[in-house]
């Protein structure tokens, strides 16, 4: 079975790069970027805290999402013209008609669907980081990155032109041979552009970074910060070292959203066994806009408890114990703004991380309707409880009879809610089912300079592959009852 997997995996790549759309949207995704350098110089924005700042954030924002519909776009067609042309010529027979079964036949499918998917999102992704390099070209004096314009074009015409060799005296697949080499090609000028300047000058590909002030400054700016004794004032300045034109956070949104175009090729695959390539391509832009909208049309009637405020401050009354598990354990939090109902004295508080409420860090039982006493209320199961109240400043008690279930204290950005979170199991089922394309999208985590997490990107893949599994099987099963003779 492996090597039968294997086989159609690697036929079904070769197939798939020798589609002339296939070419065709690479080239097309690069004359894209090329022209979002000249219209995104509107963002008005002056800040220079991320990887991105002024007009790049814009570019960055309409250069990730050339990437990720040309990405949905080549999953449908390519799905498309492997799987459902097949089915349609009759040429799948020729498989099944062996002793494979049709299980192998759609994971196949789909592992060499995902390889051709993987080389584009590639070729598509060091077009945009290119295109940073040279910057939104804001104003008419604003000089273009000839580095970036004359390696880029003489590694698309080295490829053109080596593709087109090959095809005239050998009679290789142009396509195929084109798609192939555009990856070197572009990686190599990519490389190339590291290593000089916009001025043809060579830079060092090493530059030191500095963090200080919740966000990353050259060199230049910490020596002048220095010099005026800005940095005095921080207790900690670390220095590292980075590509100074590779963009490391960039390269983390640019995983996430290939990680949401195989996801949608596993939808792509799954649908070609039963609809043509119209009806494929159509389905395929309606679960992006379906993912796209899902936080708003699930997430937020997935979860009903309206947020208060945000925890700015928190301190345990007992420095010596900073748990909130035992009874009668208080801690002074201060919220960053007036709750949006007034928390009195008696009232229970719950807090957690997620301000939709999902996740609460204070697992209670029923809370009792019939007491209205405050020493009455709370002798049940143990439950977060507001004993003093001065505006912002609220002072909690971990009251009743039996603990609570308190998985972490109150801390600077917890939530905060008067009551627990209740759960519409139909929205929670559509929003957990549905592909939540806004999980993919990290830009403004970029933009605003907060480094995603390596754990986020692991819960990423995750969640991906239990929706390509997912979406796998039902294309499995709609092609179990295929009548392909």
């Amino acid at each position: 079975m492996p090597t039968q997997l294997l086989t159609i995996a690697k036929n079904t790549f070769v197939e798939a790069i020798r589609q002339p759309f296939f070419l065709f949207i690479l080239v097309i995704s690069g004359i894209l970027q090329v022209f979002n350098t000249w219209g995104t110089g509107f963002a008005m924005g002056y800040g220079t805290s991320a990887e991105v700042s002024g007009d790049n954030k814009l570019l960055l924002d309409i250069g990730l999402a050339t990437v990720f519909v040309c990405g949905m776009l080549l999953a449908g067609f390519v799905a498309t013209a492997v799987v459902s042309r097949e089915i349609d010529n009759k040429t799948v027979l020729t498989v099944i008609s062996k002793p494979v079964n049709r299980v192998t036949v759609i994971v196949g499918k789909y592992l060499g669907v995902t390889l051709a998917i993987i080389l584009a999102v590639l070729v598509m992704m060091i077009f945009l980081m290119l295109a940073l390099r040279h910057g939104v070209m804001s104003t008419a004096a604003d000089k273009p990155d000839m580095p970036v314009i004359w390696f880029s074009i003489l590694a698309l015409l080295a490829t053109l032109a080596i593709a087109s060799w090959t095809n005239f005296f050998y009679g290789w697949s142009f396509p195929q041979i084109a798609s192939i080499l555009l990856f070197p090609a572009i990686l190599l000028a990519y490389i190339g552009v590291l290593l000089v300047d916009k001025d043809w000058h060579l830079q060092n590909v090493w530059e030191p970074g500095y963090i200080y002030d919740d966000r990353v400054h050259s060199l230049a700016e910490y020596q002048s910060d220095k010099a005026v004794g800005i940095t005095d004032k921080f207790k900690e300045v670390k220095e590292f070292t980075r590509f100074p034109t590779f963009r490391p956070q960039i390269a983390v949104a640019c995983t996430a959203i290939a990680m949401a175009i195989l996801v949608l090729t596993s939808v792509a695959t799954a649908v070609s066994t039963r609809l043509g390539q119209v009806m494929t391509i159509v389905l395929c832009a309606g679960v992006f806009l379906l993912g796209l909208l899902s936080n708003h049309l699930f997430g937020k009637r997935a979860f009903n408890n309206p947020m208060m405020a945000l925890i700015d401050s928190a301190t345990s009354v007992d420095p010596a114990d900073t748990s909130f598990q035992r009874l009668g354990k208080e801690f002074v939090v201060e919220l960053d703004a007036p709750a949006l109902e007034p928390f009195e004295p008696g009232d229970l508080f719950y807090y957690g991380t997620d301000p939709s409420g999902a996740i609460l860090s204070v697992h209670t039982g029923p809370i009792p309707s019939d007491l209205d006493m405050l020493e009455d209320r709370h002798r049940g199961p143990g439950r977060i409880v507001v004993v003093e109240a001065a505006g912002e400043i609220l002072t909690l008690r971990h009251d009743g009879e039996t603990p609570a279930s308190v998985d972490e204290p109150p801390r600077n950005g917890h939530a905060v809610f008067r009551s627990p979170t209740e759960v519409n199991t139909v929205a929670r089922v559509a929003w957990g089912v549905v592909p939540n394309m806004q999980f993919f999208w990290l830009v403004d985590a970029v933009s605003q300079n907060h480094p995603v997490p390596a754990s986020h990107l692991g819960m990423l893949a995750g969640y991906s592959g239990l929706q390509i599994v997912a979406f796998l099987a039902i294309g499995v099963g709609l092609f179990q009852t295929r009548d392909v003779g």
